[in-house]
């Protein structure tokens, strides 16, 4: 009785198959592979098998499962390196609570896949003009009920290039989440000519006839096209434009950047401090040929930014280290930016801050992290005792504190926080000239995590029009300008170091540091709104004949 049920509920083996497909073209186009451009149509196979099983809510949704539970396995396994490496969990188990975290984060193109199908059997081929607000809309949700969003379809293209530059550049309007919907809108591009090729070839008598009907179909393509196009056009007229009103910047403030390559672990005392030792010697050395370059003329102050690390340093209550750190700074008249543990008073908690010295040896600024790591940086009030934090059980920050630069301003994002576009967004809505990114991946190892983390920071400068100066401890540290191009990297798990010089912004503002996720809203309230329409319309016209001939 039940073996009948369950192949109800269980989509056609062809369709499966385009499911796992769709799956595996879209982890091609992440790090680290990066052959961004199968974004572009990595998604048809999927579409093509929820329009064949379109009469099944269900099948759709596990079809949406499917290639939601392989493309976040395949692109995020990385996450089992630290429980197998440090914590001494067997391999299997990893992997397989891994598994259970990407079978629910599955959901999420699970719903996308279950929406399209309602719509396309309430609208016919027309429902496809939607699946790119369905898709931003099923990304969105993840984002707000999970707190990540974590390798988003418009992440793919960070890798900028001459054709994805304009998609990338849609970000500063409406954020990562408008890059993609840019994506889908590409999909659907391709999806009905490339479903038209498949059929040539599946009919053996090699002949089109299509019926009135079938050539409606393309009509969504060819909108696409139309929108798609335009957008591309004012995104390079934009850019065009930009760089004929661009003012010449004065070269502002310098930034030595340290990447220390401190392991994770076996950190004893000595270890400890030969370690801190060599933030000193890699930031001297480094001054030493920038002193070479100045004259007494053009001599700019200097700061210099040590990363996120795994050494724990304690300016306030370690008094050593504040002196260490101070008698550093003001020796070599710099100012010092470092991550640090420093006390909430309130409840004798930590903050894992960011905090700034002089070049007199004062503590001059502290930004205290605000979006901390779940249940590794912080866990939820109802569980804590329970259950243990990775890293730690640190207090939240409130404050959108902004270091000074020289003369400009800065804002930082430590480590997860570069995920956030609200954050860098805020810094810049107060005033922040350049973003600091200070972050430490090194418990996660050489894995693909090190760029997809450095894809965040492309959008952050993109959505902002601000330079991000990524400062890491194992990589990849890197220049990441306004366009977000990334310069000057440093190659990972290798001591290095870096000279930048800030300047001061124009102060203008992008779209969407003035409006934030309006279009992620925009398009949660248009699938929203076609849904309810889609339960009140008259059902479409099933008669029109499938896209491709079963077999």
């Amino acid at each position: 009785m039940k073996l009948p049920h369950m192949r109800s509920l269980i989509p056609d083996w062809k369709n499966l198959l385009a499911a796992l497909a769709s799956a595996i073209l879209l982890i091609g186009a992440f790090p680290d592979f990066e052959f961004w451009f199968l974004a572009w149509f990595a998604l048809v196979p999927l579409m093509w098998a929820v329009e064949r099983e379109k009469e099944s809510v269900v099948k759709s949704f596990v079809l949406g499962w499917i290639f939601g539970t392989v493309f976040f396995f395949g692109t995020c396994w990385w996450l089992t390196f630290a429980p197998i490496t440090y914590a001494g969990f067997p391999w299997p188990l990893a992997y397989f609570l891994m598994f259970g975290v990407t079978v629910i984060v599955g959901i999420f193109p699970a719903m996308f896949a279950a929406i399209l199908a309602t719509l396309l059997r309430r609208f016919g081929s027309w429902a496809f003009l939607a699946a790119p607000f369905v898709w931003v809309f099923t990304e969105f949700l993840r984002y707000w009920l999970t707190g990540n969003n974590w390798n988003a379809l418009g992440y793919s293209q960070a890798l900028l290039t001459l054709w994805n530059f304009p998609i990338v550049l849609t970000a500063s309007i409406g954020g990562v989440q408008m890059s993609s919907w840019m994506m889908v809108a590409i999909n659907v591009i391709f999806f009905r000519p490339t479903i038209a090729i498949a059929d040539y070839f599946w009919d053996s008598r090699r002949e089109f006839r299509w019926t009135k009907k079938q050539l409606t179909s393309f009509y969504p393509t060819v909108v696409y096209i139309v929108v798609v196009a335009t957008v591309i056009a004012w995104a390079f007229l934009g850019t065009l434009l930009e760089a004929q009103d661009a003012v010449q910047r004065v070269r502002g403030p310098w930034v030595v950047s340290v990447q220390p390559n401190v392991p994770m672990s076996d950190l004893t005392l000595e270890k400890w401090r030969q370690f801190r030792q060599r933030h000193v010697v890699l930031a001297e050395s480094t001054l030493a040929k920038l002193k070479q370059q100045q004259t007494t003329n053009n001599e700019q102050s200097t700061t210099v930014i040590f990363p996120e690390s795994p050494m724990n340093f304690m300016y306030e209550d370690d008094p050593e280290t504040k002196q260490f750190i101070d008698s550093f700074a003001s020796r070599h008249n710099v100012s010092v930016l470092f991550n640090s543990a420093e006390p909430d008073k309130s409840n004798g908690k930590f903050y894992n801050s960011a905090v700034m010295v002089d070049s007199e040896g004062r503590e001059i600024a502290q930004y205290d992290k605000i979006y901390l790591l779940p249940f590794g940086e912080a866990v939820p009030s109802m569980l804590e005792g329970i259950v243990p934090g990775f890293v730690g059980n640190f207090s939240y920050g409130r404050e959108y504190d902004l270091l000074p630069v020289g003369d400009a301003k800065a804002g930082v994002m430590i480590c997860f926080e570069s995920h956030f576009g609200q954050l860098s967004r805020e810094y810049v809505r107060n005033g922040a000239d350049v973003i600091i990114e200070m972050t430490n991946d090194g418990y996660l190892g050489p894995t693909p995590v090190l760029r997809q983390h450095l894809a965040n920071a492309v959008f952050r400068a993109v959505e902002t029009n601000r330079p991000v100066l990524r400062v890491t401890n194992v990589g990849i540290t890197a220049y990441i300008n306004e366009k977000g191009e990334i310069l000057d990297p440093a190659t990972p798990y290798q001591e290095d170091t870096r000279i930048w010089s800030v300047s001061k912004s124009d102060g203008s503002q992008t779209f969407y540091v003035k409006y934030g996720d309006w279009f992620a809203w925009l398009s949660s309230v248009v699938t929203i709104g076609l849904l309810l329409f889609g339960v009140l319309r008259k059902r479409a016209d099933l008669s029109e004949p499938p896209a491709v001939a079963s077999g």
